[in-house]
């Protein structure tokens, strides 16, 4: 998604580096902090956040950069968590930040920005998962599948768990992402959403008696243990 399509050239930009959260991560192509990877190999710029901020009043501008300074790093995992590859994280991230942005005088509790954040990521992720299952077409012969078969059942199960999420209700889906992909603690998670703690462990609960009714997810054992092995 290319958030500069359509700027005025003498647009006014916020600009937000969103993957450099330490000096010297690009040059030995480690992402630092939650959801640690080592890069592959494939060059990619670094990835910036532009936004059209032509008309928009200096404070949301410095409050905005300011909120991002502070959190990118966490948010970060959050992407990175979702996608599975540090520059896809970096995308996804910017699209999420630059929605928020334009959300930004409309969020009257900044505090609940943070699970803004990460509620748009988790629809922008399952969106893409379903235009990308779109575009799969059934073929009459098999692939040739050399390899770790174990590897191979792995990523056809997290196809099948996002399959699952997809039809969970927004904010149950981000409850999951962030207790599972972030091992996020009921505490934290109600923080991060603005919510209380009560709701966080009732709504999660219920999410995994539904996500039960996959076969799949459950393999006949307790629903949360089952999923938690899926994104671990």
């Amino acid at each position: 998604m290319n958030t500069l399509h359509g700027m005025s050239t003498n647009a006014v930009a916020v600009v937000t580096r969103l993957h450099d959260v330490h000096r010297g991560s690009e040059k030995s192509g480690a992402v630092s902090g939650r959801g640690c990877a080592r890069g592959t190999g494939r060059q990619h710029n670094a990835c910036m956040t532009v936004v059209d901020t032509a008309e928009r009043p200096s404070l949301t501008e410095a409050e905005f950069t300011a909120y991002v300074q502070e959190r990118r790093a966490s948010l970060y995992a959050t992407a990175y968590h979702l996608t599975g590859d540090r520059f896809e994280a970096e995308d996804l991230l910017q699209s999420a930040l630059f929605s928020t942005y334009r959300a930004w005088d409309r969020i009257s509790d900044k505090a609940a920005v943070g699970g803004y954040l990460r509620r748009t990521m988790t629809n922008l992720h399952i969106s893409a998962w379903r235009r990308r299952k779109l575009n799969e077409y059934p073929t009459e012969e098999l692939p040739e599948t050399p390899g770790d078969t174990d590897a191979m059942r792995g990523t056809e199960l997290r196809a099948v768990l996002w399959q699952a999420l997809a039809r969970l209700p927004e904010l149950q889906r981000t409850m999951l992402v962030l207790r599972y992909y972030e091992g996020r603690t009921d505490p934290e998670i109600a923080e991060i959403l603005d919510i209380s703690v009560g709701t966080v462990k009732s709504s999660i609960w219920r999410s995994l008696r539904r996500l039960r009714e996959d076969e799949v997810l459950s393999f006949g054992r307790d629903e949360e243990d089952a999923f938690g092995e899926l994104v671990a």
